[in-house]
């Protein structure tokens, strides 16, 4: 979702050569970091340039992991989705 103020991160992926007898893999590096702006667009800042010229952007994985976690904690405990968000802001103390 995209939320003003929140970080994305921006990766380039390269699809490996095809070898006999093995399975297509893709390679994802981090080519730089995108900012949510108030009004829905973002701000992309690169590190390195594509050479495809292509770009794939997404919620770090990190913060993937932690919201799905935090749900399941908070269903698992009876808490509420406020009770989880403010524990986690405050980094679990």
């Amino acid at each position: 979702m995209l939320i003003p103020g929140k970080r994305l991160q921006v990766f380039s992926i390269k699809e490996t050569p095809e070898k006999p007898n093995e399975e297509k893999r893709t390679l994802w590096v981090k080519a730089g970091t995108a900012w949510v702006n108030r009004d829905g667009s973002l701000n992309v800042y690169l590190d390195v340039l594509p050479l495809d010229g292509k770009l794939h952007v997404r919620e770090p994985l990190e913060d993937k992991r932690a919201e799905s976690s935090n749900s399941r904690a908070a269903s698992a405990n009876g808490s509420s989705t406020q009770e989880a968000a403010l524990a986690d802001s405050m980094g679990g103390h």
